[in-house]
């Protein structure tokens, strides 16, 4: 696919949120897709409610990003991996910010889940986590590595298949090791999962606290990972009840794809300009990612309902 060089506004941003605008990890985002795409932008600034962005030739090589907060920096690598993955010339980012945060996909999610189906549709992206952020401290750091394609493959997820390996792993930082305990017990209570899938690890790299819960579940066609963090005043048992419910949530629906995955596939195969794949009921942001899908692609998303709680998203070249 060509770049489409396609210059926008946007206005109200954020405008039910409190605060309204523009917040640190997005101001880093537009600055990340500046540089990038060469752009000329207006608004990139914290608070800031509008935004204008005309994008010139992408650029590709080393780039370095830094949120300055716990901000999330996964997503302001998946802000301008678009632009990368398709360029004739690898890049190498290095990343710093949030990496589990509770608002974002955590760096695990992109490990193991978006990067593996992203090199089935051609580019390749390898990532290494040098050192953890959590809320509110940050200072997180991960490396990412993207080995371009000349175009995206088509993707098709419609069967989860059968159950390969399950595992939980729950992390703490500068934290007491019962927390992760406490939170594989009820894992393995709720979920019935044998005490070989689950682990729990103390990491010491973060410059700060931080507890994260990930459950990981591959099948045949698909891979899932839920994730939850620990927070101040909230017992770990709660941390594990939110992430098991939601997988949970997932396994009764057969679907292969999950609820957060659903937005960033829809990038993925808008771009490709076909592919489908069914999963949960769409949540806003996947709705918000067709919606602007459309005014920059020229793809057609079409959205049927095989029950109440499956969806099936199918993507064509309009």
């Amino acid at each position: 696919m060509k770049r489409t060089g396609t210059p926008f506004r946007i206005e109200d941003i954020r405008a039910n949120r409190s605060p309204p605008g523009l917040r640190k990890q997005h101001v880093t985002a537009v600055k990340a897709a500046a540089q990038v795409g060469d752009a000329e932008v207006t608004g990139a600034e914290v608070g800031a409610r509008a935004l204008t962005f005309t994008p010139r030739l992408v650029r590709t090589g080393d780039f370095r990003f830094a949120v300055g907060t716990a901000g999330s920096c996964t997503l302001v690598l998946q802000t301008v991996l678009p632009a990368l993955m398709l360029q004739e010339r690898p890049s190498r980012l290095v990343l710093e910010g949030g990496t589990h945060n509770p608002m974002a996909p955590p760096f695990d999610f992109l490990e193991r889940v978006y990067a593996p189906l992203l090199a089935r549709m051609g580019p390749r992206l390898s990532l290494t986590l040098e050192r953890p952020g959590f809320y509110p401290v940050g200072g997180g750091k991960l490396v990412a590595e993207v080995t371009p394609a000349p175009r995206l493959s088509p993707l098709e997820l419609l069967e989860r298949g059968g159950i390969v390996d399950t595992k939980a792993t729950a992390i703490v930082c500068h934290l007491p090791l019962h927390i992760a305990e406490r939170e594989l017990d009820v894992v393995r209570r709720r979920l019935k999962w044998a005490p070989g899938c689950l682990e729990a690890r103390d990491d010491d790299r973060a410059l700060g606290p931080g507890n994260a819960l990930l459950l990981e579940v591959e099948t045949r066609h698909a891979r899932e990972l839920v994730s939850a963090f620990g927070e101040r005043g909230v017992r770990a048992e709660d941390v594990a009840r939110k992430a098991a419910k939601e997988l949970e949530a997932w396994l009764e629906a057969d679907v292969p794809v999950g609820e957060h995955l659903a937005d960033q596939l829809l990038l993925l195969l808008a771009i490709a300009g076909e592919g489908a794949f069914r999963t949960l009921p769409l949540s806003g942001h996947a709705t918000t990612q067709i919606a602007v899908c459309a005014k920059f692609l020229p793809s057609k998303v079409t959205l049927t309902e095989v029950s109440r709680d499956v969806v099936e998203v199918r993507v064509t070249r309009g």
